[in-house]
């Protein structure tokens, strides 16, 4: 049954990005032209996945423990360090050059479209060079 939970959530995150556009970099792109041909449809993306996100922390963490675990896995670090800023820093960076953040990559590959394989390539081989070099 957890398997099917994660297969329904993945497949209806990955509807949602579709849905909203977010698999077109172009929007993600044309979001960061201020000057240009300005979208502001990712904000309310945003604001969505946020408003979202702060009502199920809510739900959840009121709870004693999960549904399918034997307790809640939390990050322990509670400060900001140089991993956390160069990660944040390499993610904004790669988003704005590319147009892509991981989940939308993803679901994007429905589409067949050779940049998004590219980029998940790239994405998989960065995470299992910073696996490798013990950054993750």
């Amino acid at each position: 049954m957890p398997m099917l939970l994660i297969l329904a959530s993945g497949a209806l995150f990955g509807a949602g990005v579709t849905l909203s556009g977010m698999t077109n970099p172009m929007k993600v792109l044309n979001f960061m032209d201020l000057f240009g041909i300005w979208d502001p449809t990712l904000a309310f993306v945003m604001g969505g996945g946020l408003l979202t996100t702060m009502a199920g922390y809510r739900l959840v963490l009121g709870k004693a423990k999960p549904a399918f675990a034997e307790r809640f896995d939390l990050p322990a670090l509670r400060t900001i360090d140089g991993k956390l800023l160069g990660g944040a820093a390499l993610f904004g960076i790669g988003w704005g050059l590319s147009g892509f953040c991981p989940g939308p990559a993803i679901a994007s590959l429905i589409f067949g479209h050779v940049e998004s394989l590219i980029f998940v390539v790239t994405m998989a081989c960065g995470m299992a060079l910073a696996k490798r070099l013990g950054q993750a």
